[in-house]
């Protein structure tokens, strides 16, 4: 399966606990509706980056995706549009984030 992770940053002046907050009473319920999402978490960042100190990234997130077209899917839906709407107006400054996809390497 595929791994995407998002390395997001805090808009300025948001509290991390307001955020902390809005991730585990909306942002992982909604996850666990959609079907394209196996495993869903968020990792607060604890210290500096190693080589990348000056990047201002607060957390990192791992979305377990079972199929990234019905991931795209389920974003687009009217339950992803919201999650979406409220994560970037109210907590996170989207043009700092970056996400990757990752494809495990099996034994």
């Amino acid at each position: 399966m595929k791994v995407r992770y998002v390395i997001t940053t805090l808009k300025k002046g948001v509290d991390p606990a307001a955020y902390e907050k809005w991730l585990r009473e909306y942002d992982y319920k909604v996850a666990k509706t959609l079907p394209s999402i196996v495993s869903y978490t968020t990792h607060r960042i604890e210290g500096p980056i190693n080589g990348a100190e000056d990047a201002g990234w607060h957390y990192i997130e791992r979305i377990e995706i079972r199929d990234a077209e019905q991931y795209q899917k389920d974003l687009a839906s009217p339950a992803g549009q919201e999650l979406i709407r409220q994560l970037y107006e109210n907590y996170l400054e989207r043009p700092k984030n970056i996400f990757f996809w990752t494809e495990p390497i099996d034994e």
